[in-house]
């Protein structure tokens, strides 16, 4: 167990590195967020308080799920089938499936903290319930990160994988975006806590599905 923990470790501090040494894609990442909320305010006209609470949530989670897409995208596809048949000498497909849904995960919340400040500099915060909105954006980076990373392991044996991405990640990320839009607007209109209970679960259910099933089925994926 303390073996298997150690090698997650070297795998996440590995992909870190990567990323450290390739900046340009967090770079990248950033300056697509940053981007993303002038162009909503140039688009919008909008100064604080001017836009509705709904417009104003959906438009903040459609700018995560495309920065979840090109931050995850690449998970997979950037490693080599040499570097990939060296990894299965030394650590188990469940170690790096796990590995990189961690990594991605830390990503995402990173991208989704500075997103959401950003936004709510720019165009001002309508939110009631602050902390069950935060608790809201770290549920749906936990499941951004480990649906797009398991379709990214998919989508890296197939031929064209940015095209077959684009394809399966829709029907794994639309219900859990739904649930995280119910979410975030009862957050908006500081509902009563005990009414988002349901919802909690219903995303808390969907992560866990999504990460038994890396789990279970990337060993298959794997070998092939």
């Amino acid at each position: 167990m303390v073996q298997s923990v150690r090698q997650m470790g070297a795998l996440m501090q590995k992909e870190f590195l990567l990323e450290w040494r390739q900046r340009y894609a967090l770079n990248g990442m950033v300056l697509y967020i940053v981007g993303a909320v002038f162009v909503c305010y140039l688009s919008f006209n909008a100064r604080r308080g001017q836009l509705t609470p709904i417009v104003w949530n959906t438009l903040f989670w459609i700018i995560l799920l495309f920065t979840a897409i090109n931050a995850i995208a690449k998970s997979f596809v950037q490693e080599r089938p040499g570097r990939q048949l060296y990894y299965y000498t030394l650590v188990s497909p469940q170690q790096i499936i796990l590995s990189k849904i961690a990594y991605n995960t830390v990503l995402m919340l990173v991208l989704t903290l500075l997103g959401f400040a950003t936004y709510s500099f720019v165009l001002g915060t309508p939110v009631q319930d602050l902390p069950l909105y935060v608790l809201t954006l770290v549920l749906g980076a936990v499941g951004f990160a480990a649906s797009l990373t398991l379709v990214s392991g998919i989508a890296s044996k197939a031929e064209n994988p940015a095209t077959l991405m684009a394809v399966l990640s829709f029907p794994i990320i639309l219900p859990l975006l739904l649930m995280l839009l119910k979410l975030s607007k009862n957050a908006l209109d500081g509902l009563d806590r005990g009414e988002s209970v349901n919802e909690i679960g219903t995303v808390l259910a969907i992560d866990a599905i999504v990460l038994t099933l890396s789990w279970l089925l990337f060993p298959f994926l794997w070998r092939s």
